[in-house]
């Protein structure tokens, strides 16, 4: 990704300038929270708002260090060496974010170190190069504390290489400006919508594993505006992605259709 439009992003708190201050200073940076809060949106708003392309990686339990780093290719009878994103975001001053870094092998994530501390390098063994990186590369990490386990939590040791900051889901007013920018729909639907997430998350005794995000409330959005009927949307849209249990279903369309129940589109 090239730093193009800005992709909209609504702050919370004072994440931007602390991102800001961390690539003034060439400090890695980790971003924990749950899933769809806009750690993501997040990232792709700073680097097009600090003028940075953006190589985004989804960390997951096949992905290796040659992913990251490169590999030799055979092409047209020959061999070549091809970059991983790592490497090109090194070479070129980008950001490179691994997303749910905790999802990658713990040997793989090791080539990350190098370029946490102060000598901010990238050795690349197969080649023999050592990269050292410029001042406007910048490595961003995220994961979910909440949806972690004892073989996939982040090590401290990796952990404390990292300028680090806690996001979760914003409040109802910017929640509700958030799903009215991405949709374009009313406030009242906007603000409906905003109350039944809010009345999910405080749900207990239904051993889900995620929260209905920000992310899913837009989904629902979209479907309404369309003219999807807005309960099923709801059901689709946020219920569904939620769990696979009919019991926990059915308890949470019992909030969904009270909340929606006045069916405003």
């Amino acid at each position: 990704m090239t730093a193009t439009e800005k992709p909209y992003y609504q702050p919370q708190d004072n994440e931007v300038a602390l991102f800001e201050h961390c690539w003034k200073n060439q400090l890695p940076f980790l971003i924990k929270g749950p899933t769809g809060c806009g750690k993501t949106r997040f990232i792709q708003h700073m680097a097009a708002h600090l003028g940075r392309p953006l190589y985004t990686v989804a960390c997951h339990d096949d992905l290796t260090a040659a992913d990251l780093v490169g590999r030799h290719l055979i092409g047209n009878g020959e061999t070549y060496w091809n970059d991983g994103p790592l490497t090109r975001a090194v070479r070129e001053g980008a950001i490179c974010y691994l997303d749910e870094v905790v999802e990658a092998r713990k040997d793989t994530t090791v080539v990350m170190h190098p370029l946490t501390d102060d000598r901010r390098i990238l050795p690349i063994e197969r080649t023999g190069e050592t990269l050292s990186a410029p001042p406007e590369f910048m490595l961003v990490v995220s994961y979910n504390p909440g949806y972690q386990n004892l073989l996939k939590g982040m090590k401290p040791s990796t952990r404390q290489r990292f300028v680090s900051m806690q996001f979760n889901y914003p409040d109802n007013n910017t929640e509700r400006t958030i799903v009215q920018q991405e949709t374009g729909v009313h406030d009242e639907l906007a603000s409906q919508l905003v109350k039944l997430a809010t009345a999910l998350r405080s749900l207990t005794g239904h051993d889900l594993e995620e929260s209905a995000s920000t992310r899913l409330l837009i989904y629902a959005a979209n479907l309404i505006k369309s003219g999807f009927d807005p309960v099923q949307a709801c059901r689709a849209a946020i219920v569904e992605p939620l769990t696979d249990e009919p019991e926990t279903i059915e308890a949470l369309m019992e909030v969904a259709q009270m909340v929606m129940s006045d069916g405003t589109r």
